[in-house]
């Protein structure tokens, strides 16, 4: 398994950009497309020494690991493309992936297409945005995530105790149930922070959002609003809080 950045570095995707994973052998996979940068097309076909990539597996339709497909397609026209219509992955299903077969796992929350890729011989998890290192998982609640089934994902991957997480983002986690565990607990965590600013009568996204971060640089308060509504969505669900006008209110006798 080769590692090639798909060039698109920023301070969400790393100094390369988004990981994508190169699995040689009698069926050459590519894990996640990249976002098209013809250096990161490039890189693959030299990886590949003249073999033709047979297919692209999407960890979950957000653009920076599924932007690159037409431009993969492009170069090799036979490839078959797993996870986009109509070639949805199913839960559980096994794929021939270079020389391994993969076990395609349903991990919705930070995208309700999110799937994770395990190889049954090594026990690494290709993770996509299930998880990284040094920091935590974006759930969009604008726009598909739901914390609820993120929390879900997180501990069914975590029972399957794999060795490895390869994840879209950042170096590989070599130690899954820890950060996992603090996955878990920075999200109780969290929540426990709204419950308390609702009780002080901070009833509002964006005053919520204020107390819980400071000196958000612009390009990440939408994100953080995001993580917010996330939070307040799965307390309403969870019958804890409700939303009246805009403003948010525990939920309580």
């Amino acid at each position: 398994m080769l590692i090639i950045p798909a060039g698109n570095p920023s301070p969400w995707t790393g100094p390369g950009g988004n990981n994508t994973y190169l699995l040689q052998g009698s069926r050459p996979t590519l894990v996640d497309a990249g976002v098209g940068e013809p250096a990161h097309v490039r890189a693959v076909a030299q990886a590949l020494g003249g073999a033709a990539l047979a297919q692209i597996l999407v960890t979950h339709s957000h653009p920076d690991h599924v932007k690159g497909v037409p431009a993969l397609i492009e170069r090799w026209p036979s490839a078959i493309v797993r996870n986009v219509a109509p070639n949805a992955c199913r839960d559980g299903e096994s794929i021939q992936a270079g020389d391994a077969t993969l076990r395609a796992l349903h991990t919705p929350g930070h995208a309700p297409d999110h799937f994770c890729f395990l190889d049954e011989a090594t026990q690494e998890i290709y993770c996509g945005d299930l998880a990284r290192l040094g920091g935590t998982i974006v759930i969009p609640a604008s726009a598909g995530g739901n914390l609820a089934h993120y929390l879900d994902s997180l501990r069914r991957i975590r029972s399957l105790q794999p060795r490895r997480l390869l994840p879209g983002h950042g170096p590989a986690i070599e130690d899954p149930a820890a950060v996992i565990d603090h996955y878990l607990a920075h999200r109780a965590g969290r929540e426990a922070q709204i419950l308390e600013l609702l009780r002080t009568g901070i009833r509002s996204i964006d005053g919520i959002v204020g107390r819980l971060y400071t000196d958000l640089h612009p390009t990440v308060v939408r994100a953080a609003r995001d993580s917010v509504l996330a939070h307040l969505i799965k307390l309403r669900d969870d019958r804890r809080v409700v939303e009246r006008d805009g403003e948010w209110h525990e939920v309580t006798g």
